[in-house]
C-alpha cells in the first residue's frame, strides 16, 4: 500500500467525514507530516507550513499538479475538516493571524503526530483509540448534527423515514401529509425520492405488480402514489430546483410506465405561487398543479379529462 492509501487509511481510523475520504486529504496530510513515498511513518514531524507550500510538496514528491487556484477548496474542505477533528492546528505561532492571511500556516497537533508516528506499528491501535477518546470522531459529530436536522415523517403503513433537510425535502413532506388525505386518500406511497439519498422509500413488489421497471427508480418523479381501488397512478414532481411536469418530461415518465394499464395522473407540486409563476409557461397540459401553502384546490391544465378529487 503506497503512502497516499495510508494517509487515507489513517484518516479514515480516525474518524473523517465521508466528503474527506479521497486523496487530496491524504496528501495534503503527508504535506503536512513531510511525509515522502519512502518515508518511514515514525519519521513525521511537526512543522509550520502554508496552503502555498503544500501544494509544492504534493507536486513535487508525489506529481499531482493542484492549481493555485484550489488553495480556497483545500482550505474550506480539507484543512477546515482536518482542524475541527482535532488533527491539524492553524496559526499555533501567532493566533491572532487572520485566517485568510497569505502567511496563514497549518501544523499538526502533537496529540495526532502520536498516531501518525506509530502508524504500521503494534502501539498504533492504542495510541488511535486514546486519540478518539480524547477527540472525539469528526465524522459521528457530523452524522448526530444531520440526523438532528433531519425530518421526519411516518407514512401511511406507520413505517417512519427521515429526509435531509432543505425546502426540496420539505415541500416532499407536504405532499405526503397534506396533498395525499385531500386528493387521494386511499392511496399507498410507492416511492418517494430524497435530495442526499435518490432512493429513500420504495415497494419494489408494488412497482414491480404495476409494470413499472425498478431499475429506472432514478427516473421516477419524487413522489409516487397507487390507489389500488381506482387504479391510479400519481406521479407527483416536487418542484424547487428541478422542473415541473413538462411537456418533455411527460413523455419520459409515459416511456417509463409504457406497460402500466391504469389511469395516470401527473401533478407538479409547488410551496408556493410565486414558485408557480417561474415555471408557468413549461407544464405541460392534461397536468395537475398544488400548491403547498393552499393545499385544499388543484389546480387542472385544460383538457377533456374533468378533475375531481379522487
Amino acid at each position: 500500500m503506497g503512502k497516499i492509501n495510508q494517509g487515507l487509511d489513517i484518516l479514515i481510523k480516525m474518524g473523517i467525514p465521508r466528503a474527506q475520504q479521497n486523496e487530496r486529504s491524504s496528501l495534503t496530510l503527508l504535506a503536512v507530516l513531510d511525509i515522502k513515498e519512502r518515508s518511514p511513518w515514525s519519521s513525521a514531524k511537526e512543522r509550520l507550513i502554508r496552503i502555498h507550500d503544500i501544494l509544492m510538496f504534493i507536486e513535487k514528491n508525489y506529481k499531482k499538479k493542484y492549481a493555485e487556484n484550489t488553495r480556497e477548496t483545500i482550505r474550506r474542505q480539507t484543512l477546515h475538516q482536518l482542524e475541527q477533528a482535532g488533527i491539524v492546528e492553524r496559526n499555533s505561532d501567532d493566533p491572532t493571524r487572520p485566517t485568510n492571511s497569505p502567511n496563514t500556516v497549518y501544523n499538526i497537533t502533537d496529540e495526532a503526530l502520536g498516531v501518525m508516528q506509530k502508524y504500521s506499528s503494534s502501539l498504533f491501535e492504542k495510541a488511535l483509540h486514546e486519540f478518539i477518546s480524547k477527540k472525539g470522531r469528526l465524522i459521528d459529530k457530523y452524522d448526530k448534527r444531520k440526523a438532528k436536522n433531519q425530518i421526519k415523517l411516518v407514512v401511511p403503513d406507520g413505517n417512519t423515514i427521515s429526509f435531509s433537510p432543505g425546502e426540496h425535502n420539505e415541500l416532499q413532506v407536504k405532499i405526503i401529509k397534506q396533498l395525499l388525505p385531500r386528493f387521494c386518500a386511499n392511496a399507498r406511497l410507492v416511492y418517494v425520492g430524497d435530495t442526499a439519498r435518490k432512493l429513500l422509500f420504495i415497494e419494489e413488489r408494488l412497482l414491480e405488480y404495476l409494470s413499472i421497471p425498478i431499475t429506472k427508480h432514478d427516473k421516477l418523479p419524487d413522489v409516487v402514489l397507487y390507489d389500488s381501488g381506482k387504479k391510479r397512478l400519481f406521479m407527483i414532481e416536487a418542484v424547487t430546483s428541478h422542473g415541473p411536469i413538462s411537456p418533455k418530461r411527460q413523455v419520459e415518465l409515459e416511456e417509463i410506465m409504457k406497460n402500466y394499464k391504469g389511469v395516470k395522473i401527473y401533478i407538479s407540486a409547488f410551496l408556493n405561487s410565486k414558485e408557480l409563476k417561474r415555471h408557468f409557461d413549461n407544464i405541460a397540459w392534461e397536468t395537475e398543479v398544488w400548491l403547498a401553502e393552499n393545499p385544499d384546490h388543484m389546480i387542472h391544465f385544460n383538457g377533456p379529462k374533468f378533475f375531481s378529487a379522487y
